[in-house]
């Protein structure tokens, strides 16, 4: 093959999935904004729409780079970092399943399974190779929770919408378990190690997403009420959501780039998780809340695709070309 699509298959990460997390979770923003304000229905299908494509078009890339250029591929699968965000494309293809729904329910099942198959696998493999230890804790980010955390909340929520609750508790079970354990891990090295170098400070957006996430997840696994453990986990949501208003200009250390997606699914799934409970027939804090979340989650996911935009037209959307950061020690494999 030629060096130019070699190289352009090697400088489009896994990461960019992210991408398509944070547009068809406004996307499920606006859905839930139709039903309980009565916005504009289109909107929301039309941002679905350039997710599905997205979606597509990532995932055919990263298929290709398997094929064409599996060494390429094996390096970023074996990376300290970037090797955790090859869940994300499980996750962004059940998140595409929620948006085929109203479509086509046996497409909608089809994706189900795919994806629920790729998060399930992924995550069973990285998990093993992390419980073998011999980690650099500098390499310890909110990527950790992409394996299990983020596809097993996801997973739940979209079992529940397929009509199967109770496959979608199980999921719960296991995301929610493992974002407590992982948590514990992350904060005891964020208090205790080296400060994140600059180009991993956007991670820290990831840090939104498990409480929220959870909280849409078990809104559809549940009775669908609003209760006290919902209340819960959107108060430790809006927490996170805090702190990182508060590290921004740390973060903001590192220049924009497409890494910024980290905070965009955490902020839509926040913003749906408040809009979810006043549609259960919350009217109290989170009724006052939701309006401005959902219109922060607009500005936020509006900005970062506009600064995308810009980005690729000035030719610097994708990363440089250039050889990965040796992994980590693993052991052999299995």
């Amino acid at each position: 093959m030629a060096i130019s699509e070699r190289t352009i298959l090697l400088r489009v990460p896994a990461s960019f999935f992210g991408i398509v997390l944070g547009l068809a979770g406004l996307a499920n923003c606006w859905r839930i904004a139709h039903r309980i304000w009565d916005m504009p229905s289109a909107l929301g299908e039309a941002i679905f729409a350039v997710a599905a494509l997205t979606w597509l078009v990532l995932a055919s890339l990263y298929a290709l780079k398997w094929v064409l250029v599996p060494a390429d591929a094996r390096a970023e699968a074996e990376h300290a970092v970037q090797c955790c965000f090859i869940g994300l494309g499980g996750v962004a293809t059940l998140l595409i399943a929620q948006g085929a729904l109203p479509y086509s329910h046996a497409m909608a099942i089809a994706l189900f399974l795919l994806g629920s198959a790729f998060v399930l696998a992924f995550g069973l493999w990285r998990t093993g190779l992390l419980w073998r230890g011999g980690r650099d804790h500098a390499a310890t980010t909110p990527v950790l929770y992409l394996p299990t955390v983020a596809g097993g909340f996801v997973a739940g929520t979209t079992a529940a919408l397929l009509g199967w609750p109770d496959w979608g508790q199980l999921a719960l079970g296991g995301a929610a378990f493992s974002w407590l354990a992982v948590e514990s891990v992350l904060l005891h090295r964020l208090y205790t190690g080296v400060p994140l170098a600059p180009p991993l400070r956007p991670t820290l957006g990831i840090q939104l997403a498990p409480p929220a996430v959870g909280a849409v997840c078990y809104l559809a696994v549940g009775p669908g009420m609003p209760d006290i453990l919902v209340h819960a986990l959107i108060g430790y949501a809006l927490l996170q959501a805090l702190l990182l208003m508060r590290m921004a200009r740390w973060i903001g250390e590192q220049p924009f780039a497409a890494s910024y997606w980290a905070f965009t699914f955490g902020a839509t799934a926040l913003a749906a998780a408040t809009m979810r409970s006043v549609s259960a027939g919350d009217h109290g804090a989170l009724a006052t809340l939701a309006p401005g979340l959902f219109l922060l989650a607009n500005v936020l996911v509006g900005a970062i695709a506009l600064g995308t935009i810009l980005l690729a037209f000035t030719g610097r959307l994708l990363p440089p070309a250039a050889a990965a950061p040796p992994s980590e020690p693993q052991g052999p494999r299995s």
